[in-house]
């Protein structure tokens, strides 16, 4: 059986995966992508390549993992290793507009969307919207970035003042608000066009951080992430 090499940057998501791994049998090596040396000339191990690169690595003080993850997956490809989660996967994990782009391609609605660059393009773009609107960062995780705003004058005065969120590849969308029929969403996971499993999460309180992971869950009383045992969040 082939070894897996496991890329990703965080270790606390990592041990639930050892554990499966180990109870499958299966020999796994991680592959951590916070710092090291890449030999462009050197030869990849054998095995299987699995990436678990995150949106939301900046936000752990790893942002710059994927472009290191970027080298690493294009480094494997072109010397044929097989790759799980590969470079397309990466460019799609980054980009919310790639994401959408995608999605229209495969016919599949989506609310309408403008991209911006700068504080003041995100103002003039919202001109083109009726209120509600939302805003997000084209790069990130666990919604965070994601804001509802009930008027173009309360984005101006987001816009205008010190507790403005920089997104972190400077491209900030502005997005039609879609209420949903009943307070949740559904998230789907599907492996090889294979239904894996369906989470649902709660939307009655407005907010936007539906991450699933124990590491993601947030007080419902006081908005504050929640820690499991042993994890931590920078």
């Amino acid at each position: 059986m082939k070894t897996i090499y496991a890329l990703h940057e965080n270790p606390d998501w990592f041990p639930p995966f050892a554990r499966a791994f180990e109870q499958e049998g299966v020999e796994v090596v991680e592959w951590v992508l916070t710092d090291g040396v890449l030999d462009l000339d050197g030869v990849p191990p054998e095995g299987i390549f699995w990436s678990r690169i995150s949106a939301s690595a900046h936000t752990r003080g790893h942002g710059l993992s994927k472009d290191y993850a970027r080298a690493v997956l294009s480094w494997l490809e072109a010397s044929g290793r097989r790759t799980v989660n590969g470079r397309r996967v990466l460019e799609l994990e980054m980009s919310k507009v790639d994401q959408l782009t995608a999605l229209r391609a495969a016919g599949i609605d989506t609310p309408r969307t403008v991209a911006a660059i700068g504080r003041q393009r995100i103002l003039q773009a919202a001109e083109t919207f009726e209120a509600p609107f939302i805003l997000k960062h084209n790069q990130g995780g666990k919604g965070l970035g994601v804001r509802r705003f009930d008027s173009r004058a309360e984005l101006a005065d987001y816009v205008a003042s010190p507790g403005f969120e920089e997104p972190e590849d400077g491209i900030t969308l502005v997005q039609e608000y879609l209420k949903a029929a009943e307070p949740f969403i559904t998230r789907v996971e599907l492996v090889g066009g294979r239904f894996i499993y369906a989470i649902k999460a709660d939307t009655a309180r407005g907010g936007f951080q539906l991450c699933p992971a124990d590491a993601c869950a947030i007080d419902p009383v006081t908005g504050q992430p929640v820690m499991p045992p042993g994890a931590t969040i920078a």
